[in-house]
């Protein structure tokens, strides 16, 4: 493996049938750093997650996870990998400290060890107040804890995390990503999928995609500064005719409203787009203020996966 990089991928490929859902993705993420998918459900996060833990084997391609090559060294990898699904994987019936006593087991950890451990992770993750208490009458976000602590219970080098913080509220969210820089700061790696915006900014690196195929890489400003369009914010009273009359210029990609004003992606080879887009809605007869802004991930979002969707509906 590359000196740095937790994971090294080429040309992974995984076929179901005649469905390509992942389509020779190349990926290199170093070690000690919060790496993050982002794309809509269907565009093959879970599906290279479940390949680089070892759990599917791909139909192309290969891959190396902290110096061991996957699906060949898998049962080797899984001591030193965490892995937290979408979903709520313990033990409903079973309390705080039988799931994690549970867990322990499985990576037969001595139990001077695992009582360390649970010890350690009930204070850290505020969970010693429920250490009895059965997992199915945890709140979301107490579940969510109970979940991380889990995955990292035997220290692992690498965490997998798939769309962890879909079903919690804000509050959560934001000391869920407290606690996964914290874990960075300790040298663990983590490969975290998700669909918020506000998340994929929090990350070091990332790779954006769209229906299996990698479509745009590196890090947040990274991306935002090297989008392919040029993002601009229109003020007007008359938000819905001003909507409708740039749906007609051929250079505008997109139209979001934000409150009271559009934010639109226009084609990098339109000259002087402000000044064009002001031309066009005054010979509508609606006057608005047009400006160059700078782009969100939701537009770097937009503008990597349009071209590509365009290509296949011709």
């Amino acid at each position: 493996m590359a000196s740095g990089l937790a994971i090294r991928a080429r040309d992974l490929t995984r076929r179901f049938g005649a469905v390509t859902a992942v389509d020779h993705v190349d990926l290199e993420i170093p070690h000690a750093q919060i790496y993050g998918f982002l794309g809509p459900n269907g565009s093959g996060k879970s599906t290279t997650i479940r390949m680089l833990c070892g759990l599917l084997t791909p139909s192309e391609g290969e891959a190396e996870v902290l110096g061991l090559s996957v699906p060949r060294d898998a049962e080797a990898l899984r001591r030193k990998i965490g892995y937290m699904t979408q979903r709520f994987s313990l033990y409903d019936d079973l309390s705080v400290r039988e799931n994690l006593a549970f867990i322990g087991e499985i990576y037969s950890l001595t139990a001077r060890h695992r009582r360390t451990r649970i010890d350690t992770l009930l204070t850290e993750y505020r969970l010693a107040d429920r250490l009895d208490q059965r997992a199915a009458t945890l709140s979301g976000g107490e579940r969510q804890r109970l979940a991380l602590a889990a995955a990292t219970l035997h220290e692992p080098e690498l965490l997998f995390l798939d769309e962890p913080t879909s079903a919690v509220d804000p509050q959560s969210r934001r000391d869920f990503w407290e606690s996964l820089f914290r874990l960075v700061d300790g040298g663990t790696t983590i490969l975290v999928s998700t669909h918020y915006m506000d998340e994929a900014e929090r990350c070091h690196g990332l790779a954006i995609l769209d229906r299996g195929v990698l479509v745009a890489h590196g890090p947040p400003a990274q991306l935002t500064t090297e989008i392919d369009a040029t993002v601009l914010r229109i003020e007007t009273e008359a938000v819905r005719a001003a909507r409708a009359v740039l749906g007609t210029i051929p250079a505008v990609q997109s139209v979001a409203q934000l409150g009271t004003s559009l934010h639109a992606l226009v084609a990098r080879g339109l000259e002087n787009p402000a000044a064009h887009v002001h031309a066009v809605l005054a010979d509508a007869g609606i006057t608005a203020a047009v400006t160059v802004t700078g782009a969100s991930l939701e537009d770097v979002f937009v503008a990597a996966t349009r071209g590509r969707r365009e290509g296949m509906a011709r």
